[in-house]
């Protein structure tokens, strides 16, 4: 997939310079989530010369714009991905039948697979179906 990086750093309202436009690129052609030294690696066979500040930095701005999505991996370590694509599940209430709809944890439950096991998965089976008790109907059985 080839990317206008400068365009898509325009459609956030994101000033551009070349570091963003490095880091952007950068994952923008990765299929994993990346860590900040990993990008710094990436950056160094580039022949880019950025320091790992400006990509923490860029990293935070990308976060706040809604670019990407960053994992907290646990013992201070973080990686970053962008957000490709929103898959949604549903939660329903068992009482009322009032639905809500919630962004699926996936993509953090691979990251943290990936990270605590070493393992990258391959294949996953998303249909289940979420059911609860919603708020209001709790407030009214506890009365």
């Amino acid at each position: 997939m080839d990317y206008d990086v400068e365009r898509y750093l325009r459609k956030y309202n994101i000033k551009v310079t070349r570091p963003r436009m490095n880091i952007l690129e950068i994952l923008l052609h990765s299929d994993d989530a990346m860590n900040a030294e990993d990008i710094l690696k990436r950056c160094k066979l580039k022949n880019v010369n950025i320091d790992l500040s400006t990509i923490y930095r860029t990293m935070e701005l990308f976060e706040n714009k809604k670019i990407i999505k960053k994992f907290d991996l646990g013992l201070n370590k973080s990686s970053y991905g962008i957000i490709r694509k929103k898959h949604k599940h549903i939660v329903q209430c068992k009482l009322c039948h009032k639905q809500v709809e919630i962004d699926c944890p996936m993509d953090e439950i691979e990251e943290i697979v990936k990270n605590k096991t070493g393992f990258v998965l391959e294949e996953e089976n998303l249909n289940l179906r979420l059911s609860g008790i919603c708020e209001n109907c709790r407030k009214k059985l506890i009365h």
